[in-house]
């Protein structure tokens, strides 16, 4: 039988506020009133079938879109993001499924890419590449990740530890947030285990992680609750505990659990 506990709302103040979040193209509606909170250090899913709005959703919280009406708050404040960076500056970082990564480059390079630390040696700013390696060392430490050489370029990684690089970065953004967009997709039995790893481990330090999957055992296991959606409405927000795949399947496609 699916589980009936509903939650609507956290205690204290939550970290993210969304407020009556509507999206249109045109004539075209993909979000209509979508309302949730999320507090600090919890995993929350945003699940749908396709054409649900996750996608809609998730641009407009990463700063990629404007709602065309809604409220969106972090911390209680009102916030307006103009772009992603301005989304990752106030501590929204978003993680694709292609990462974004540049594999070319090291370990240290991807970690501090677009942020790079400098020095000066007589007047002239180098690039500080070994402080770049020991603070890109420390955030992968903090994720319990044995990565030794920071040296080593991102195309020799596995899909695991490349999802491990792209959190490492919004790490030393000092992300509050992160939104993690199929993080488990293409990725076998073992790379699985590891990513859902971090994202445990993210959380317990208390960084908040929206969590968009296909996978419902990967969602069952990593979150809290589920904000399900459909046909751009949220249609439930539901504690998971007591849940199973098959459950939260169900809901998603219109059919209750008997």
């Amino acid at each position: 039988m699916t589980p009936a506990t509903d939650t609507s709302g956290t205690a204290g103040t939550p970290i993210l506020s969304l407020e009556g979040i509507g999206k249109t193209y045109g004539a075209v509606r993909a979000l209509s009133g979508v309302s949730f909170d999320v507090r600090a250090g919890e995993t929350l899913a945003i699940c749908g079938d396709n054409g649900a709005g996750k996608s809609t959703l998730i641009r407009i919280v990463s700063g990629a879109q404007t709602p065309s009406e809604g409220t969106i708050r972090l911390a209680g404040a009102p916030v307006t993001f103009a772009s992603p960076a301005d989304a990752l500056s106030q501590g929204v970082a978003t993680i694709y499924q292609d990462l974004a990564l540049a594999p070319t480059m090291t370990i240290a390079q991807n970690v501090f890419l677009g942020s790079e630390l400098t020095t000066r040696v007589m007047g002239v700013p180098l690039l500080a590449k070994r402080r770049m390696r020991r603070e890109a060392a420390e955030h992968l430490s903090r994720l319990r990740l044995a990565v030794p050489d920071m040296n080593r370029h991102v195309s020799d990684l596995s899909g695991g530890q490349r999802q491990a690089v792209a959190i490492a970065r919004a790490l030393r953004w000092q992300a509050r947030i992160v939104i993690m967009d199929e993080p488990t997709a293409a990725l076998g039995v073992r790379e699985t285990r590891l990513v859902l790893n971090l994202i445990k481990e993210i959380a317990s330090q208390g960084i908040t992680v929206i969590l968009i999957s296909h996978n419902m055992a990967d969602v069952i296991e990593v979150a809290e609750r589920a904000v399900i959606l459909k046909g751009g409405r949220k249609v439930r927000d539901t504690a998971l505990a007591g849940w199973t795949a098959d459950d939260l399947s169900h809901v998603i496609m219109g059919h209750e659990a008997a």
